[in-house]
C-alpha cells in the first residue's frame, strides 16, 4: 500500500466523529515549531514547514477528501504562505546563528518594533483583512472575514518572528481569538484545540522573549538550558 495514501486516509474515530491523523500530526509539528521559535532555534523553521505541508491537505477538504469536505481558502493559503516565509526565516536565522559563539547559537536577537513598524503592522492588518475577505468570499471560502483576519495576522506574525520583533507573539493572540471559534464551527477540532493551546503558549513565549531582551548582549546563555522538560 502506498504510504502517502495511507497517511492521507488515516482517521481517528472519537465520539462518533472522524478526525484525520494528518491534522493531528500537522498540528503536532506546528506546536514543536512554536517551541523552537520561543527558544529561537533554527530547527523551528523546517519542522514548521513539514507541518504546513500536511495541514494544507487538510484545509483543501474538497480536493483531499476530508470528513468536513470544506475548502477553507484562508487556512490553506496561510500554509503556503508559512512555507514561503519560513524559507526566508530559516535562511535568516541560520545565517545569524552561524555568526554566534559556541555557547550562543540563537537564530535571532529579539527586539521591540519601532513606532513606525507598529503603525505599519496595524495598517497592514486592517487593510489585508479587508482585501483578503473579498478574495476569500469570491473563492467561496468558509467564513471569509474570519479567514482573512487569520491569514493576514499569520503573514505579519511569521514575518515579525523572522525579523525578531517581539510583537509577533501579540499578533498570534489576535489570530487565536478569531481562529478558535471559526475552527470549532467548521469541525476542525484538533486545529481548534491547538489554537487554544497556542493562546496560552504565545503569552509564555512573549514573556520568554521579553526576559531575553532585558539581558545584556551575550548574557543570554542560561536560556540555552530552558526547555519544556523544565516545567
Amino acid at each position: 500500500m502506498n504510504p502517502i495514501l495511507t497517511l492521507l486516509d488515516a482517521k481517528l474515530h472519537i465520539a462518533g466523529s472522524e478526525i484525520l491523523w494528518r491534522e493531528v500530526v500537522g498540528n503536532g509539528f506546528g506546536l514543536a515549531s512554536a517551541i523552537g521559535g520561543m527558544r529561537r532555534r533554527v530547527w523551528a523553521w523546517p519542522v514548521g514547514i513539514a507541518g504546513n505541508a500536511l495541514l494544507f491537505t487538510v484545509f483543501v477538504g474538497g480536493v483531499f477528501h476530508t470528513p468536513q469536505q470544506l475548502n477553507m481558502a484562508g487556512q490553506a493559503g496561510r500554509q503556503l504562505m508559512f512555507i514561503a516565509v519560513s524559507v526566508y526565516g530559516w535562511w535568516s536565522w541560520y545565517r545569524h546563528a552561524a555568526r554566534g559563539t559556541a555557547l550562543e547559537h540563537r537564530g535571532v536577537d529579539p527586539r521591540w518594533a519601532s513606532t513606525r513598524e507598529r503603525v505599519v503592522l496595524v495598517v497592514a492588518m486592517l487593510a489585508g483583512t479587508a482585501v483578503f475577505a473579498q478574495l476569500f468570499e469570491w473563492l467561496g471560502s468558509y467564513g471569509p472575514w474570519a479567514e482573512a483576519w487569520i491569514f493576514t495576522g499569520s503573514v505579519l506574525a511569521t514575518y515579525g518572528m523572522a525579523r525578531g520583533l517581539a510583537e509577533f507573539w501579540l499578533i498570534w493572540i489576535a489570530v487565536d481569538l478569531v481562529g478558535i471559534p471559526l475552527l470549532v464551527r467548521a469541525g476542525y477540532y484538533p486545529s481548534a484545540t491547538l489554537y487554544l493551546v497556542y493562546a496560552g503558549f504565545v503569552a509564555w513565549g512573549f514573556l520568554v522573549w521579553a526576559r531575553a531582551m532585558r539581558r545584556p548582549t551575550g548574557a543570554d546563555a542560561p536560556l540555552n538550558r530552558f526547555s519544556t522538560a523544565d516545567r
